[in-house]
C-alpha cells in the first residue's frame, strides 16, 4: 500500500474506509491514494515533513510548523485519517479534536493558556497585539468557566471551542 507501484486492492480501499470512519468513498480514497504516491516521491511508504511541504496551501498555512509534527511520516491509512477531519462528512467532534492536538504541540492531553495564546500569535501575526490576544482569551475562557491557569483536555475544549462550529470543510486537492 506504500509504493506508487502497487494498486490498492478491495481489501486495503476498505481497510481504509473503516478506519476512518467510512468518511470517504471508494473513489475518494483511490485519488487520495493517487495523491499520496505523488508526495511520497521516493516510494518510502509514508510521507516526509519536506514532503508535505512541497504542497504550496500546506506550505502557506501559519499553522504548517504545528501540522507538520503531526504528518511527519504518515503511512497512506494514516494521511487519509488526518484527512478525514477535514471531510464534510466529519462531525464536529472530529474537527475539534484534530483542532484540539494543533493546540497540544508537546501532546500531553492538556492545552493551556500559553498553547493557545500561541496559537492565537501565529494565526493573526501583526494584526492584533498579545494584550489583545490575552483580553479575548482571557474572556472566552471565563465565559466558559475557567481561567488563564486552567488546563484544557480535550473534553474541556469541545465545552469551550465546540460551539465556534469551525468550518473545517476545505476542498483537498487530489491531482
Amino acid at each position: 500500500m506504500g509504493n506508487t507501484s502497487s494498486m490498492l486492492t478491495q481489501y486495503d480501499i476498505e481497510e481504509v474506509q473503516s478506519h476512518c470512519q467510512d468518511l470517504f468513498e471508494q473513489q475518494e480514497i483511490l485519488s487520495l491514494y493517487q495523491r499520496f504516491c505523488q508526495l511520497d516521491r521516493n516510494a518510502k511508504g509514508f510521507i516526509s515533513s519536506d514532503e508535505f511541504l512541497s504542497v504550496p496551501e500546506f506550505a502557506m498555512n501559519p499553522l504548517s510548523q504545528r501540522l507538520l509534527k503531526m504528518v511527519d511520516g504518515l503511512n497512506f491509512k494514516d494521511f487519509v485519517a488526518f484527512l478525514s477531519a477535514f471531510s464534510a462528512k466529519a462531525s464536529l467532534k472530529q474537527k475539534v479534536k484534530l483542532i484540539f492536538q494543533v493546540y497540544d504541540s508537546d501532546g500531553n492531553g492538556k492545552v493551556s493558556f500559553k498553547d493557545i495564546m500561541e496559537v492565537l500569535r501565529d494565526l493573526s501575526g501583526t494584526f492584533m497585539s498579545d494584550e489583545q490576544r490575552e483580553q479575548v482569551l482571557s474572556q472566552v475562557l471565563e465565559e466558559a468557566g475557567y481561567t488563564n491557569d486552567s488546563f484544557l483536555t480535550l473534553e474541556d475544549f469541545i465545552k469551550v471551542f465546540g460551539s465556534c462550529k469551525p468550518e473545517m470543510d476545505v476542498e483537498i486537492p487530489v491531482d
